[in-house]
């Protein structure tokens, strides 16, 4: 299952313009590279959740068989927590023994082979994709013993008070029985404020803790792929580099127009000074004198403008960078924010 129903609230003011899953990187939305990824490693029966901007998604990617799964989707009127979107679709999802949750809108080329793997060897419920972080005040950590078990969790801790710098990633592996340990019908989360809406469940304060109360075994799987969840827009920038510099293994659009440089169709260049890496979508128009100092991804039909110069920079699918702007570390987008 993708989950891709959250509001994106950490990434505004991007995300005023799509939902997360959307947001291009390398000029492709972050769930396209869930989904071929997905694909990659035989997850082919998908389903994905839907709230927020639901249509975009849906005209998107369809049924799925561009990326090579057969995708469905579930909408919820209301976001239904981190946990509620799965307890809908539970029909679905328990016609195997176990399955697989991921965010349509991190950034990642785990080994989910790997991940079925170890969690087909274990004896848990589930297995929690983790990874060592330097800075546990923005992820929520996982405490483990020597075998891997999970016996508790802390909440974006302080480094002088954590007892872990194992991130949850947010990647899950279940077997069916994990609903067993959901809220009854009707049962209210600590999560979910006053109004939240019938099905609501989290994780953090309604699952996992209850696995805990009932000793339940289940695991973490300590991985050392990449992983951004991208949870700001100064991540989201840094993913785009990450993918721009083949610290994440993804594939780029476009062509190779020289050493570092790729481009899309239709795109004019000429005159124009580029250094490396560069990606420049399809139908863009880049004014000679401008200078694209690199790590930059120019977005499909976007303009540069003369005399213009980028650095470490994203521009959005038809923005107009001005003549003599300067765009250095961040998002550039024509439309309101």
């Amino acid at each position: 299952m993708i989950l891709a129903a959250g509001l994106g609230t950490r990434l505004r003011p991007l995300t005023n313009l799509m939902p997360k899953p959307m947001a291009p990187v390398l000029n492709v939305p972050v769930m396209e590279h869930i989904a071929l990824l997905l694909s990659e490693h035989g997850f082919t029966e998908v389903v994905c959740n839907l709230s927020y901007m639901p249509e975009a998604i849906r005209e998107r990617f369809g049924d799925g068989s561009e990326w090579g799964i057969a995708l469905s989707y579930s909408e919820e009127p209301e976001p239904l927590g981190t946990a509620g979107g799965v307890g809908k679709v539970r029909d679905f999802l328990t016609e195997t023994d176990s399955f697989l949750i991921i965010s349509g809108d991190a950034l990642t080329d785990i080994d989910l082979a790997g991940m079925r793997s170890a969690h087909e060897s274990n004896d848990g419920i589930a297995t929690l994709a983790t990874k060592r972080v330097n800075d546990t005040t923005q992820f929520g950590v996982a405490i483990t013993a020597e075998d891997g078990r999970i016996q508790g969790f802390q909440e974006k801790p302080d480094p002088a008070e954590a007892l872990s710098d194992l991130a949850n990633c947010g990647i899950y592996m279940f077997r069916r029985e994990i609903f067993d340990y959901f809220p009854e019908p009707g049962a209210r989360s600590p999560a979910g404020g006053d109004q939240q809406p019938e099905g609501f469940v989290d994780w953090a304060t309604d699952v996992f803790p209850a696995l805990l109360e009932h000793d339940v075994a289940f695991y973490s799987h300590e991985i050392d792929d990449y992983w951004n969840d991208i949870g700001s827009v100064g991540e989201y920038v840094q993913g785009n580099v990450d993918a721009l510099e083949g610290a994440v293994r993804l594939s780029a659009p476009g062509q190779d127009a020289g050493e570092g440089i790729r481009a899309g169709p239709g795109s004019s260049f000429e005159g124009a000074w580029l250094k490396a890496p560069v990606l420049i979508g399809s139908g863009c128009r880049i004014d000679p004198g401008a200078g694209l100092y690199g790590p930059v991804v120019v977005g499909d039909g976007a303009e540069i403008g003369d005399g213009a110069r980028l650095r470490h920079a994203v521009v959005l699918p038809a923005a107009s960078v001005p003549p003599g702007a300067v765009v250095f570390g961040g998002v550039y987008g024509s439309r309101p924010l």
